[in-house]
């Protein structure tokens, strides 16, 4: 049996202040040992590697030079953040593109000991809309605050822009479940020492066959068309609601250069 499998479960946004937002959906997503890919697209005729499929998986869509195998990129960033080089498998959770259309607001890396049965670092791939652009978080597990048995804890001030609707000045505490029969991720904002916001993945394993990565490809809208018209879709009700519009800190710095 392969470590790959599908994910299966909801996403809960919630905003507290100063206006009020919530929203809940169904989704699922892909996790993939690297080591896999071969085996995992030769399983259904319309999910490849590489090519353009209803279901694509494209290195370039993902974190480093697009010249470098991505686990090496991957071990590399680690590397470099933390002096501790994996060497057991690298697990992705992510989305794919979906006849064509392809955005990941976050991708998981779960890099795993050379048994593979123990997590040692995750690293939490971001990208912003509308800018496009993308930034790596590395969680070494070692350095984790445990609050529950299988979870990571950490706490760390805000990196990297993100949504127009919310400022730098936050605080971050962010919860992760490591993957098995459940995977989840909490991920709450403070801003002020209050909460500002909080998001919630709950997902549930699925066996990765070709049977059900044909229902995921049908039963389910395209999943990244879903993912982009929701964050449009909620950021016009954040807009509509009055919420603060932060624009992106590069902008912020050459106007006070100006």
């Amino acid at each position: 049996m392969m470590h790959s499998c599908l994910y299966e479960g909801t996403i809960r946004h919630r905003r507290f202040r100063p206006v009020e937002n919530a929203f809940r959906y169904r989704l699922f997503l892909v996790y993939l040992d690297l080591d896999e890919l071969d085996q995992v697209f030769r399983l259904h005729p319309l999910w490849s590697a590489e090519r353009f499929n209803l279901a694509t998986f494209r290195r370039r869509d993902h974190a480093g030079d697009p010249q470098t195998p991505l686990d090496m990129a991957i071990r590399s960033l680690v590397w470099n953040r933390t002096g501790e080089m994996p060497n057991g498998p690298i697990r992705l959770l992510t989305h794919l593109r979906y006849f064509g259309i392809g955005f990941n607001p976050v991708s998981f890396y779960y890099c795993y000991d050379p048994s593979g049965t123990r997590v040692e670092t995750i690293v939490a791939e971001i990208s912003n809309t509308p800018w496009l652009e993308t930034h790596c978080y590395v969680f070494p597990l070692s350095e984790s605050e445990h609050p529950l048995p299988g979870w990571g804890r950490f706490r760390f001030s805000k990196g990297f822009h993100v949504s127009p609707f919310m400022d730098m000045n936050i605080r971050y505490d962010w919860r992760f479940r490591v993957p098995g029969e459940r995977l989840g991720v909490h991920m709450i904002n403070h801003e002020n020492g209050k909460r500002l916001f909080d998001a919630s993945l709950s997902l549930k394993r699925r066996e990765i066959t070709r049977p059900a990565l044909g229902r995921a490809l049908f039963s389910w809208p395209p999943m990244t068309a879903k993912v982009i018209l929701m964050i449009y879709w909620q950021a016009l009700r954040l807009w509509w609601k009055r919420a603060p519009f932060y624009p992106h800190p590069s902008k912020t710095i050459a106007k006070a250069e100006t």
